[in-house]
């Protein structure tokens, strides 16, 4: 019978309005199920979600649901990352205070978001700029000060004049801060930091227990927290230096090519650097120079090598009458080891580079074990590898690794003055997280500044440190600094009058622990320990690589101090870690070069004649150049508004479409066929269910073991268990194909269903493939299953229904292919049932035509059949 098409936009708002009124996804902390606990990173409110949105919380939405049909009591969260400078961009620009504008972002991303049907529980939601959330981030801030974890210093930092605000290295872009694109400045400020090196050598050796995560991921980590192992060697001064300095220290890890070396270099803030300058104006305006440049490792790599020389000279540790230059260069940093280098020009390209421009030594003393010292050189390129010593006196001949320890052996046993001159020492390049911000849309730190008693807490029974909401914009820097009142408080300890702190924290401070906040949101502690411990880890965390470093290793660090002040009983916060590749489309350029516009997909038709492909501006019939697919952006307006797709497919097109074009992992290029494709694939499914359903509702659903029905029964039971694997390895690409051939298998039987006629087993056996089909989407296109659902006569709704599971006996596969050899060399396959016997198999055999040809009439000597494996014949 002829049925209605699918009306996605009746359907689900009407789905989502049940699914709220009935509690589904409201997860209950006493329940004695397994839990599991899936969290997609929570997004920042900027106003609107975008595709890379949809695909990301698709993803987590498919494994809450799936999870939760297998039984388990999951957890499936949702808030705001809502702290941050584009909030009081916003407001300088807009006249608009940040609070508005950000909760007036939240509710109109909360309404997107809802409008895709995600499985979340509400009740959890909070943003971090909720006053009863920061109000428990300052208690931790308060406990991790008690326990030595916090702590104030001098410290340079990356300035941006314009936004006025301390910038990490790698917001400092060329130079520029990454958001006004101002010329940065390098200033001393007193800063706040968390003491996250008290924890190098644990967050690196617990990488290898996230056996769940990416293996690049956890590569980048081990990187970024940089372990080294090498030695702090002393240099001599020779001759005339400035007051109190005699000797230069420098952090190697090549100790073995000390023999290489041609010169020292120091950076601009290295004292002794600083002390020179003084008396020379070309080093002072270098210096200055340098503090002006990027500080980010990108930054120094891509530089180009610069430094002058301090007129200074080191003698070398294994010749006093072999004396080397210092010079104050742009590529090292006082922040990195010693903020003093060697340059061994030969084994490291910056420092060739850097010779070659000043006119260096440069002597190789590696070679390649299978190299010729005699003919040996380094050109442009340095050789920075292991290999055999060369040039290098008592080393020479040696592996790399044995001359480390010579180098090291000797130098621990030579005396400098009262202390050996070398000594072995393990470094990390990862560096305390300073967490001080000189802006007013942040957490405030919750201490105050006395005269008489210095850093003062704010007393636990005072916080919330509120933000005060009477604050203008109208000129650049902190607002906290010039409130006539906010800053002005007496000091907890003597009661005179003091000044609270203006800078706010880092906002990676607020997204380091808000995955425990999900777990107990309205207790008054920050976490109820025993409930936390219950849900974390998170089982399946999802988000992006760009977060892979930073907020990652941040939230890591903060679980292990939430555990030492005991809020936690854990060390690692994410089980497993999806990251989930981006959006991308085509771009779209009205004219050419710089000149041109960017013109938007919405804007543009594409029509392809004999094969070619053009596109054409819809107002004017002009063409436009189609351009190179990249990621969506709001500059180059190839962006897709998940509102219009939702508005014209439904939110299930939109999902299945996200998840089905290419592995989660990668990127997924959007078009308007692969949408149109999905949306057909939503109305098929509907359409062969929907037609047959009055035959199938009032019958059970069961499997057929025998007669005309087992053919459905096995495809659908085999379905299924892929299926299961796929969504267990969030190969959700893999399912949807699986998906699209269960579909065309079942196109027949529904159809034959549908006109009426079949017996009670043929459509108990249909209808138990058409459940199992509706369980199958109900991840990806939740409303389209719950349509189907109901329309198969089944009670409840499928968001409720446990997964069903697989009958074994149809899921074996009842023939085997076996190889039949002649005289020992393969010449055919034979495909039987795996129960044939023996006398079986020797008759289908013989009945090959390739067995016939070879045996050209004559009976075989011997047929040999291994049960289950091989036939051997024997002519």
């Amino acid at each position: 019978m002829a049925t209605e098409r699918y009306n996605p936009r009746d359907a689900e708002p009407r789905w989502q309005a049940k699914w709220s009124e009935a509690g589904v996804f409201v997860t209950d902390n006493n329940d004695k199920r397994e839990k599991y606990y899936v969290l997609e990173m929570f997004p920042y409110p900027s106003g609107r979600i975008h595709m890379g949105h949809v695909r990301n919380y698709a993803m987590g939405d498919v494994v809450a649901r799936y999870k939760r049909a297998r039984g388990y009591n999951v957890l499936h969260p949702m808030g705001w990352d809502a702290f941050g400078m584009p909030a009081e961009n916003a407001a300088m620009q807009n006249k608009v205070h940040p609070k508005d504008w950000t909760y007036q972002n939240i509710a109109t991303m909360r309404g997107q978001l809802k409008s895709m049907g995600l499985s979340l529980d509400w009740s959890r939601e909070f943003a971090t700029c909720d006053v009863e959330y920061y109000h428990r981030q300052q208690y931790l801030f308060l406990d991790m000060m008690e326990k030595g974890l916090v702590y104030r210093k001098q410290s340079k930092v990356n300035w941006d004049p314009v936004d006025q605000t301390v910038l990490a290295n790698e917001q400092v872009i060329e130079g520029r801060g990454w958001r006004s694109g101002a010329l940065v400045e390098q200033r001393e400020l007193t800063q706040w930091f968390f003491k996250i090196t008290d924890f190098s050598q644990d967050l690196l050796d617990a990488l290898d227990t996230l056996d769940q995560w990416p293996e690049k991921v956890r590569l980048m980590q081990k990187n970024w927290i940089g372990r080294s192992e090498g030695l702090t060697l002393r240099w001599e001064i020779a001759g005339a230096a400035p007051d109190g300095h005699s000797e230069i220290t420098v952090y190697t890890t090549r100790p073995d090519t000390l023999f290489g070396a041609s010169f020292l270099a120091i950076a601009a803030d290295h004292p002794l650097a600083r002390a020179v300058a003084e008396g020379n104006a070309e080093i002072a305006a270098f210096c200055e120079e340098c503090r002006r440049a990027g500080t980010s490792l990108a930054a120094l790599e891509t530089a180009e090598k610069k430094g002058v020389d301090t007129g200074i000279k080191v003698r070398h540790p294994f010749d006093p009458a072999w004396e080397l230059p210092v010079y104050v260069a742009n590529f090292v940093l006082m922040e990195y080891g010693t903020g003093a280098i060697f340059g061994c020009p030969s084994g490291d390209q910056r420092d060739l580079d850097f010779a070659r421009k000043y006119d260096l030594p440069v002597v190789p003393v590696v070679m390649p074990k299978d190299g010729d010292a005699t003919t040996f050189t380094v050109g442009d390129t340095a050789y920075d590898g292991d290999g055999v010593m060369i040039n290098s006196r008592f080393l020479n001949g040696l592996d790399t690794e044995v001359a480390f320890k010579v180098v090291a052996d000797r130098l621990s046993s030579t005396m400098l003055g009262n202390s050996p001159q070398g000594e072995r020492k393990v470094q990390f390049r990862l560096r305390d997280w300073g967490i001080s911000r000189q802006r007013y849309w942040g957490c405030p730190i919750p201490v105050i500044h006395c005269d008489d008693c210095g850093v003062v807490s704010v007393p636990k029974k005072d916080l919330p440190v509120r933000l005060p909401d009477d604050v203008a914009f109208d000129v650049p820097g902190n607002p906290l600094d010039r409130h006539p009142t906010w800053r002005h408080v007496a000091c907890p300890k003597c009661g005179k009058d003091a000044r609270r702190e203006t800078d706010t924290m880092d906002t990676f401070v607020d997204s380091s622990w808000y995955f425990a906040r999900f777990t107990a949101p309205h207790e008054d502690l920050p976490t109820v320990p025993a409930i936390a411990d219950h849900w974390l880890p998170v089982d399946q965390y999802i988000g992006g690589i760009e977060h892979a470093i930073l907020h990652l290793l941040y939230s890591r660090f903060f679980t292990r101090a939430m555990r030492e002040t005991g809020h936690v009983n854990l060390s690692e916060p994410f089980k497993g870690l999806f990251t989930q590749g981006m959006v991308v489309h085509e771009t779209y350029k009205l004219g050419s070069g710089a000149q041109g516009q960017w013109v938007a997909p919405a804007d543009i038709r594409v029509e392809e004649v004999d094969g070619i492909r053009r596109a054409v501006l819809i107002a004017t019939g002009e063409e436009v150049t189609i351009g190179s697919i990249e990621k969506m952006s709001k500059s180059k307006k190839n962006v897709v508004d998940p509102d219009d797709i939702i508005a014209s497919y439904g939110a299930d097109t939109a999902r299945f479409f996200v998840l089905s074009d290419s592995p989660p992992d990668r990127d997924v290029i959007w078009s308007e066929s692969g949408v149109e494709g999905a949306h057909r694939f939503v109305q098929r499914a509907w359409r062969l269910i929907s037609e047959a359903s009055e035959q199938m509702s009032e019958c059970n659903a069961n499997p057929a073991k025998e007669g005309d029905g087992l053919a459905i029964s096995q495809i659908a039971h085999k379905t299924l268990k892929a299926v299961q694997a796929d969504y267990d390895k969030l190969a959700f690409n893999k399912a949807v194909a699986r998906i699209y051939e269960f579909v065309n298998a079942l196109a027949t039987p529904l159809t034959r269903v549908a006109a009426g006629g079949a017996d009670r087993a043929y459509l108990a056996a249909v209808k138990d493939a058409a459940n199992i089909l509706v369980h199958l989407i109900a991840p990806m296109t939740p409303h389209l299953a719950e349509e189907c659902w109901r329309a198969l006569g089944n009670a409840g709704m499928v968001a409720q229904a446990p997964w069903p599971t697989y009958d074994p006996d149809l899921v074996t596969e009842n023939e085997i292919v076996l190889p039949v050899q002649i005289n020992g060399k393969k010449r055919a396959e034979l495909t039987i049932a795996r129960e044939a016997d023996q006398i079986s198999v020797q008759n289908a055999v013989l009945a090959l035509d390739a067995v016939k040809v070879a045996l050209n009439g004559q009976a075989p000597k011997k047929i040999i059949v291994v049960p289950q494996r091989i036939v051997n014949i024997v002519v």
